[in-house]
């Protein structure tokens, strides 16, 4: 994240704007450009734009900064780590809600179809994700093929745990709960 809120730093340098002029160009507070470019939070995506088109950053060059923009929200830690050490659905579904960000559930839903309610389920851990639908989720979000491999592999040990749970709650007459994919 430091790095592309200095990246905004430095276009805005180049323009060779003040933060007061560039609020003027962008419509937000010079405050909140500041902020922008801290360091201690990335800005959101208007923000962003914002402060880019202020600095007469081309439109043409928009989509490049959002890929930047997208991949500086992703979550600092190593996401294959994560599904790797994953023990839980609800450490599946936080690894893959650390992918999918910035993106809110709405736009999740649009992307994808799936409701957001389910996609919610998923990453809070209460829903088991079906694996195609799963897939089709993580490929929306533009994972990486390492990152795809790394989530699948996640599901596929999960499931084949809460089998053996199940069948040896089964074997020793405790009820299971049953729940929808």
């Amino acid at each position: 994240m430091e790095d592309f809120t200095a990246a905004l730093q430095q276009v805005r340098r180049h323009a060779g704007l003040s933060y007061r002029r560039l609020a003027e160009r962008a419509h937000y507070s010079h405050p909140q450009l500041i902020r922008a470019t801290s360091g201690k939070q990335l800005p959101t995506w208007d923000v962003t734009a914002a402060y880019l088109r202020g600095c007469g950053v081309p439109a043409d060059l928009m989509p490049v900064w959002r890929r930047r923009w997208e991949q500086a929200s992703r979550d600092p830690r190593d996401i294959v780590l994560l599904l790797e050490s994953a023990e839980s659905l609800e450490d599946l579904g936080a690894a893959v809600a650390a992918l999918a960000r910035p993106r809110s559930l709405r736009a999740l839903e649009q992307e994808t179809g799936i409701p957001r309610t389910t996609i919610q389920a998923w990453f809070q851990g209460t829903r088991r994700a079906g694996p195609d639908r799963l897939d089709h989720l993580v490929r929306s979000v533009g994972a990486t093929p390492e990152e795809r491999s790394a989530v699948a592999r996640a599901a596929h040990r999960l499931s084949a745990e809460r089998v053996g749970t199940s069948r040896d709650r089964i074997s020793s007459g405790t009820p299971r709960p049953v729940r929808a994919a």
